[in-house]
Formats: C-alpha cells, sequence, structure tokens
C-alpha cells in the first residue's frame, strides 16, 4: 500500500544575543557547503521536540531548550515527500562541538538571505525576516 503521509524533519532556529546560528554541511554530505538550519529525522515514537532536543545533541554536544513551532515546509528528496518542521531555540547550555558540519555562523536575520542554503530552509528564512520584531523578543 502506497504511504502517502510526509516524513517528518525538525529544524532548530537557535537564537542568541539577537541572532540564529545557522550551519555549513560537511564534505560527507549530499548538499556540502549549503548552510541550514540545523536538526533531522525523527526518530519512531519520538516527538518533535524529543527530535530536536536530540539532533542537537548528536550534531553540537549541546542541550536545547526547544521553544515555540514557526512552521513547516514541505519539500521531495529522492521521491519521498518530507514535512520540515522549525522551532525556536531561545537558549541552550553546553559548548557547540561540530560533529556533522564545517562551521557555523551567528547572524542577523537580515543577513540569512547572504548565505546559500536548502530550498526546504528559504521559507524559515522568510518567515523570521517577516517577523523579526517579534523574533528578537524571545
Amino acid at each position: 500500500m502506497l504511504n502517502l503521509k510526509n516524513k517528518k524533519v525538525i529544524a532548530a532556529v537557535i537564537t542568541q544575543d539577537n541572532k540564529v546560528m545557522i550551519a555549513q554541511r560537511a564534505k560527507n554530505d549530499s548538499l556540502y557547503g549549503k548552510w541550514e538550519f540545523p536538526g533531522g529525522k525523527v526518530e519512531e515514537g519520538e516527538s518533535d521536540q524529543e527530535c530536536l532536543k536530540r539532533e542537537l545533541r548528536e550534531e553540537f554536544s549541546i542541550n536545547a531548550e526547544i521553544g515555540n513551532y514557526l512552521l513547516s515546509s514541505f519539500f521531495e528528496h529522492d521521491g519521498i515527500s518530507y514535512e520540515m518542521r522549525a522551532y525556536y531555540v531561545p537558549c541552550f547550555s553546553g559548548i557547540i562541538f561540530l560533529h556533522d558540519h564545517q562551521a557555523i555562523e551567528w547572524v542577523l536575520p537580515e543577513e540569512l538571505t547572504n548565505f546559500d542554503m536548502p530550498a526546504p530552509d528559504k521559507p524559515i528564512v522568510q518567515e523570521i525576516l517577516k517577523i523579526k520584531p517579534s523574533f528578537l523578543n524571545d
């Protein structure tokens, strides 16, 4: 039977000092060099928040506080439909260590458009730009 349900991917909009963190994909990745909002695929039985906490621990060695849902972006990759759900991460503890990425940048919201990002991340950028005043006060 055909599965019409989208696979879920969760993305983090990590904020600090009125800036947002983006991460650059590493060489062993099909999207090498692109900048993204970090996150990953939801595992079976895992909530969005549990997934994002796990992914940020695995990718950056940080313990994140998962905030409000921002929006969803829909895309297809290798014939599979995905829903990418973005959440604010207003704070975290720990020192960032790069396990899966080659770099991170802390940028002002208006600077996000200067970075080469995959198509699924672009609606997140547009939403951040649209709601910037409330975004900066979170």
